[in-house]
């Protein structure tokens, strides 16, 4: 049952069907397979044979959630605006780090129907739409071990700088390019993706805007992987190292070039930054119903402790956090779904706001529970270190917050 009021007046009835539907995957398929898997204490643990990180990817290809960015045209569900924001939410409540691994996973493909090229389409969209075991995965390889947050510094000076480039460099060589280089171990699915679109360095005569754009199989000759990261939360998110070592990719696998870098990173970190807010939206939901339970059947000073006033402020606050994040991450995402002109900053406030309310909304649920939020077997605890994560992934919030007030002080003075 919703402890919330739906502020959106006259929602269609598809729109609460999708909640339901993605709810019940939520909390039957991504909850206890996200409780399992944090509690195994390596990560190669989480993507081995038999283990429920795999039960979860075939339920969730089975249901078509794989390809929610892909058009319905192509075959996939082609969920925008609110649609999809709501299904992120929904996933965030069940699992932060198992709703990314959905997502980043279409990615590739649904880049390469932006593309438009039919052999590409045919090659690897259609077959990835029909995969209902998960046998297509994606990644998106940007992050590198000398590189994080500057890599998405668009429109500022340093994204011209010649002396700041990209580690995997693209070199053609006939009808081919040669890449060279290493993605960090930050790559969402980097140790389980099959096709990765790859982040290059084409001309780094022009900075980190001379990139490109690559879609790689990567069961290509001369990819290897690191060991799976071993990190703080989101244990049930894969992410790892890609080596590239004269790995060679036809032309037609570059989908773009320098002359279209700038926009289409600005696009990507728009979408990436935007859905991340939906997720922590459903996390920091999460971490309030578990903060709002408890503190109805905890009794302290011969009472429930949700009846002292300290407990009922503290629930008030993280209920209003929750609240304002759903309502910045929707407006963000219905806005950057239906405008010809995304807004950068704005996914960008989105991103930090909603990430960082989840972290406190989390920080006070551990408070409510005391003791109990401590335990390893807690819920509270895993969302806690969870949106921990969440404040540095794709994009630490501090300099994502320079680049989007770049963004404010260049439009405002344009």
């Amino acid at each position: 049952m919703k402890y919330y009021r739906e502020l959106c007046v006259d929602l269609p009835q598809e729109y609460e069907s999708l909640r339901q539907s993605v709810h019940r995957f939520a909390k039957e398929v991504l909850r206890p397979a996200a409780a399992a898997l944090d509690q195994m204490a390596e990560p190669r643990e989480v993507i081995a044979p038999g283990s429920p990180f795999w039960q979860v990817l075939r339920a969730a290809y089975e249901l078509g959630y794989h390809a929610v960015g892909v058009s319905t045209e192509f075959g996939g569900l082609g969920l925008r605006g609110l649609a999809r924001q709501i299904l992120l939410e929904e996933m965030g409540w069940g699992s932060a780090g198992l709703a990314t691994s959905i997502a980043v996973a279409g990615f590739p493909f649904s880049s390469l129907t932006a593309c438009g090229d039919p052999e590409l389409i045919k090659e690897f969209v259609e077959p990835f739409i029909a995969d209902k075991q998960g046998r297509f995965i994606g990644c998106w390889a940007i992050s590198e071990p000398a590189h994080g947050s500057d890599e998405l510094a668009v429109r500022t000076k340093e994204f011209y700088d010649a002396g700041i480039h990209g580690q995997v460099v693209a070199r053609p060589s006939g009808d081919h390019y040669v890449l060279n280089g290493q993605k960090a171990l930050w790559v969402s699915n980097g140790s389980i993706a099959t096709h990765a679109l790859t982040y290059l360095s084409l001309d780094s005569s022009i900075g980190m805007s001379g990139g490109a754009v690559a879609f790689v199989p990567l069961d290509s000759p001369g990819v290897t992987r690191g060991a799976p990261f071993n990190k703080l939360g989101q244990r049930d998110l894969n992410q790892g190292e890609i080596f590239f070592d004269n790995v060679r990719v036809p032309r037609r696998y570059v989908l773009l070039g320098p002359a279209a870098y700038e926009l289409t990173l600005t696009r990507t970190l728009t979408a990436a930054t935007t859905a991340i807010a939906a997720i922590f939206t459903g996390v920091s939901r999460a971490a309030f119903e578990e903060g709002l339970t408890y503190t109805r059947q905890r009794v302290q000073g011969g009472k429930p402790i949700s009846q002292h006033q300290l407990v009922q402020r503290r629930l008030f606050d993280m209920f209003s956090k929750v609240e304002a994040a759903r309502a910045l991450s929707r407006a963000t995402m219905i806005y950057n779904h239906t405008s010809p002109t995304p807004s950068l900053e704005n996914a960008i406030a989105a991103k930090v706001f909603c990430t960082q309310a989840a972290f406190e909304v989390a920080n006070d649920a551990v408070e409510l529970c005391g003791a109990t939020g401590l335990s390893k077997q807690s819920l509270v605890e895993r969302l806690f270190r969870d949106t921990r994560m969440a404040l540095i992934e794709d994009g630490t919030n501090d300099v994502l917050s320079l680049i989007g007030s770049h963004q404010i002080l260049t439009r405002e003075s344009a």
